[in-house]
């Protein structure tokens, strides 16, 4: 069998200095906290699926969607993926869930106070020393 990894484009999606989080349902990383996100479709850009996974799963639009970083992920369950981070500003919409089986809750959450346990990519990307609110507090000082 020829195992490859696969893509995953995780999305920080910021209103207020907050950021929106979803507690996982039914999948790798179950009853983790982590950002909207899903998989790189097909000759879809990175913005692109940014904004079609957050309207899909939250009812939110985005805007202003930057990329952030990358992480290259294993997990136990025998998956290999690479996460492709960005950034964006909720533009419109109320956060709801949409998907069911992806998400039992959202929340709009203080980057210093981020819910446990964290998805795995989030959690690895954070032990890195990456900062949400450095992130936030430099996305502030461009506007």
């Amino acid at each position: 069998m020829d195992k490859r990894p696969l893509i995953g484009v995780g999305v920080f999606v910021v209103k207020d200095g907050k950021i929106l989080m979803g507690k996982r349902l039914n999948s790798h990383g179950h009853e983790t906290w982590s950002i909207p996100g899903g998989h790189l479709e097909w000759m879809e850009t990175l913005e692109g699926c940014a904004k079609r996974e957050v309207l899909e799963e939250t009812g939110i639009e985005v805007e202003n969607i930057s990329f952030v970083t990358i992480t290259n992920d294993f997990f136990p369950e025998d998956k290999h993926y690479v996460t492709i981070y960005m950034l964006s500003e909720c533009a419109s919409g109320t956060a709801r869930v949409r998907e069911k089986n992806k998400f039992v809750e959202l929340r709009w959450v203080s980057p210093d106070n981020l819910p446990k346990p964290l998805f795995l990519p989030v959690q690895r990307l954070l032990d890195t020393g990456f900062s949400i609110g450095s992130m936030i507090s430099e996305m502030k000082s461009i506007d």
